[in-house]
């Protein structure tokens, strides 16, 4: 139940009420570790991989730590830059799938959406470091791949930076979906804010996406939703209640969040991507956030489930790579 009973004591009414939540935590909560990510970590900790290799490494790492899904972006291997290689991609999957470890596979397709405007009073044309590109290439990788899951970031964002735009048109994210879809691979709806899922519920109505839904929670990240526990309840309450939820904030509230998630009937996510740190002055591998957040779960009486679970909980499709998109 994701309940929330909401009221307040006005001073010209004699009415006083009360808030309430109804909680019933996860029991069987699953565990997604995003490895490496796209921001501009590579030099702020020795443990961020960088090579398909390492990427690959640090995540069969994470599945035997406890963590059931795998979220993969790729870097250039000498300047741990963000990129959208096919190559990158096959190799990262292919070492995953080619190891003893089962987990689940969930590829970013977040790539191929950023937009830098010039700034000031010259916006326009775009400058160095724009990266726009049509949907069916931001999903080529998913197609060659195909991992049981994949991202699809359902809005148009503004992050910290002063004039970069994240892009991501209902008409882009139509198609997008739709692909997805045809291609067998579950969309995982990255939601920032709650117009995201607002447009989710119309992709699921307009029969692009599938019903239930899976649903990520991102909270904290400038400039969506802020990590307060009030807009967290707000985002959970706006997710169907059929659908799955996983949840997770950045930076020190990375681990608060587990429990938070959790507690509101959701999954959680660590990783690299979102948290360099195991503690204060303690930079982390994805192993270790990972054993730091079953330990969390556990200890809230919670049980922390495998890859062939969530495959079941979720109808996942363990597909064998295929060529490119036609």
């Amino acid at each position: 139940m994701r309940s929330v009973v909401v009221a307040r004591y006005n001073s010209d009414l004699p009415t006083r009420m009360i808030v309430a939540m109804s909680l019933a935590p996860n029991k069987n909560v699953f565990i997604t570790c995003a490895v490496t990510g796209s921001g501009g970590s590579q030099d702020r900790s020795p443990h961020v991989p960088r090579s398909p290799e390492q990427i690959a490494n640090s995540a069969i790492d994470a599945a035997r730590a406890g963590a059931a899904v795998v979220h993969c972006h790729v870097r250039d291997p000498d300047t741990g830059a963000p990129s959208r290689k096919l190559e990158y991609y096959r190799e990262v999957t292919d070492r995953i799938r080619d190891s003893e470890v089962d987990v689940v596979l969930n590829l970013t397709a977040g790539m191929g959406g950023d937009l830098i405007f010039g700034g000031g009073e010259n916006p326009l044309p775009p400058i160095a470091g724009t990266d726009l590109v049509g949907p069916r290439e931001r999903v080529a990788h998913i197609a060659e791949c195909l991992p049981e899951m994949c991202t699809l970031d359902c809005g148009t964002m503004n992050f910290a930076e002063a004039d970069y735009v994240a892009t991501n048109t209902p008409g882009m994210l139509r198609e997008m979906g739709r692909l997805m879809t045809e291609l067998n691979v579950r969309a995982e709806i990255e939601a920032f804010d709650t117009g995201h899922l607002w447009f989710a519920k119309q992709l699921v109505e307009e029969g692009i996406l599938k019903d239930p839904a899976l649903v990520q929670l991102c909270m904290g990240i400038p400039w969506g939703a802020p990590d307060d526990l009030n807009t967290f309840m707000a985002m959970v309450n706006n997710v169907p209640q059929h659908w799955t939820f996983s949840a997770f904030s950045i930076s020190r509230n990375q681990m608060p969040f587990v429990a938070a998630s959790v507690l509101a009937g959701g999954n959680v996510r660590v990783g690299l991507e979102d948290n360099l740190w195991l503690e204060k002055g303690v930079l982390a591998t994805n192993a270790q956030l990972v054993e730091k957040a079953v330990t969390i779960i556990e200890n809230m009486g919670s049980t922390v489930i495998g890859p062939q679970e969530v495959r079941d909980s979720l109808n996942l499709v363990k597909q064998a790579p295929a060529g490119p998109l036609s």
